[in-house]
């Protein structure tokens, strides 16, 4: 009985298969991105000089391990973060230029206790924003030209420094 020769396998085809299944995937697959906070850090400089900061320019916020907030070293909700914000920005600091807001945190204070905190203290400058638009151009903040904004973002800059977390313990 005399064999037959098979015909050799085309894997032209194998390769369409293949890339097919990729496309497949890379079109079925989402991709999970990182959130984190849409911040512009400032440039870097090798020999900067620090000045003092007199304390009326600054608002100093403490989060200790329990997720207690503190504000000026008085134990506030949270809720109350945007109004105690917009205050000393308009009417303690010696002008709206001048005004820091300072972060500081325990190591154990958790992120999103640490995202509420910051995100009611850019909820107060954005209420400032907008009530200056409303004001000067007669638009909420967001509907201004990227030039009104700058008008308003250079008389009311946030300015938020963060210290190193420590572990601190506030209890009173």
């Amino acid at each position: 009985m005399k064999k037959r020769k098979l015909p050799p396998l085309g894997a032209g085809s194998m390769a369409d298969v293949a890339f097919l299944l990729l496309v497949f995937f890379l079109i079925a697959t989402t991709i999970e991105t990182d959130a984190g906070l849409n911040l512009v850090l400032p440039p870097w400089t090798e020999n900067e000089t620090i000045q003092p900061v007199p304390e009326y320019n600054v608002l100093s916020i403490q989060l200790n391990a329990l997720d207690d907030l503190y504000v000026e070293g008085e134990k506030v909700r949270l809720s109350d973060l945007n109004q105690r914000t917009k205050q000393m920005v308009l009417s303690e600091a010696k002008s709206p230029e001048e005004a820091i807001v300072s972060i500081q945190i325990d190591n154990a204070t958790t992120y999103e206790h640490y995202i509420a905190v910051f995100n009611e203290v850019k909820a107060g400058y954005k209420e400032i924003w907008n009530d200056t638009a409303l004001k000067k151009f007669g638009q909420k903040y967001d509907d201004l030209e990227t030039e009104n904004q700058k008008v308003i973002l250079k008389t009311y800059p946030l300015v938020i420094s963060e210290a190193e977390p420590s572990d601190f313990a506030m209890k009173k």
